[in-house]
C-alpha cells in the first residue's frame, strides 16, 4: 500500500448516517487506498454536533460548517448566529457547504441568495475559505463572489463551462471534481480536466453521493477516490504521483491543514 499516491478527499460527508453501519471499515478502506485526509462539509445546524464528533473520532478528518442551499426548509433564522458561534468555538477549516442550487423544486432564489451571502460575509470576517455548491447557478455564484474580494475557496463538483471555470480561477478560486468525470458521456467535464491548470484543481468524492462509473448506484466512499485520480491521469496523460501531489498540495494550502501524511 505504501506505493499508492497519498490523496486528500477535498469534499466528503463521512458523518452521513449511511456510514453508521460500517464507518470504521469505510475509514480503514480509505486509508488503505491512500486517502489520508478528508474535508467533511457541513449541511445543516442539527447535524453539526454529529459531524464534529466524527471528525474527532477519526484522524485526518477536518470539518467545515455551513448551511446547504438544498436544505432551505430545515434552516432557521437563528442558524447564521449559531454558525458564527460554532466557527468561533470549533475553528473549522472552512465555511460551507454553502451556495446556490436552482435545480431543486421551488428554489426560492432570494432566500438562497441571502443565506449564501451571509455565509460569504462570515467567511470573510473569519478569514476562512468557503466550500461552494453551485448547481445551475455558476454565474450567480460568480456575481456574488465578486462582491467579496479577497475571499478564497472552492466550487465543489464543478459542472459549468470552461469560460465560467476560468472566471472563477481568475478570482482565486479552486474547482474540485469527483465521480461525474469518470463517465465517458461527461464530455464537457472531461474536457475541463484536460484544459484547466492542475494548480487550480482538487479531487473529491462527495461521498456518500455521486459514485464513479465503477460503482454506479452504490453508496460512494472515500476509498474510491483513486478511481477519480486514475481518470485524471488518463485524461491529462500525466503521472498519478504528480497529479496526487499537486491536488493534495492545493487542498493543504486552501484549508490550512497539515501536510498529507500518515499521521
Amino acid at each position: 500500500m505504501g506505493l499508492l499516491p497519498r490523496l486528500i478527499d477535498s469534499h466528503c460527508h463521512f458523518d452521513d448516517t449511511r456510514f453508521d453501519q460500517d464507518r470504521e471499515q469505510a475509514f480503514q478502506r480509505a486509508r488503505e487506498a491512500g486517502v489520508t485526509s478528508q474535508i467533511i462539509a457541513g449541511v445543516k445546524a442539527e447535524w453539526w454536533p454529529r459531524q464534529k464528533q466524527v471528525c474527532r473520532d477519526y484522524p485526518g478528518l477536518y470539518p467545515a460548517y455551513g448551511l446547504h442551499p438544498m436544505f432551505l426548509e430545515d434552516h432557521r433564522p437563528q442558524d447564521i448566529e449559531r454558525l458564527v458561534s460554532w466557527i468561533e468555538r470549533e475553528q473549522p477549516v472552512a465555511v460551507g457547504e454553502c451556495g446556490l442550487d436552482f435545480f431543486i423544486e421551488d428554489p426560492q432564489p432570494e432566500a438562497q441568495q441571502a443565506l449564501f451571502e451571509a455565509q460569504l460575509e462570515l467567511a470573510r470576517h473569519c478569514r476562512l475559505p468557503v466550500i461552494i455548491h453551485a448547481r445551475r447557478s455558476v454565474d450567480q455564484v460568480f456575481n456574488a463572489l465578486k462582491r467579496f474580494p479577497g475571499l478564497k475557496g472552492v466550487v465543489h463538483s464543478f459542472s459549468g463551462s470552461e469560460q465560467q471555470a476560468r472566471r472563477l480561477i481568475d478570482l482565486g478560486f479552486l474547482l474540485s471534481f469527483g465521480g461525474p468525470i469518470t463517465y465517458e458521456r461527461a464530455k464537457r467535464l472531461r474536457s475541463l480536466i484536460q484544459r484547466l491548470p492542475l494548480e487550480s484543481l482538487m479531487l473529491e468524492t462527495d461521498a456518500p453521493d455521486q459514485p464513479d462509473s465503477q460503482h454506479r448506484g452504490e453508496r460512494n466512499e472515500s476509498a474510491y477516490l483513486p478511481t477519480v485520480l486514475q481518470t485524471v491521469v488518463e485524461l491529462r496523460n500525466q503521472p498519478a504521483a504528480e497529479i496526487a501531489a499537486i491536488t493534495s498540495k492545493n487542498a493543504v494550502q486552501l484549508f490550512n491543514i497539515p501536510p498529507n501524511d500518515e499521521s
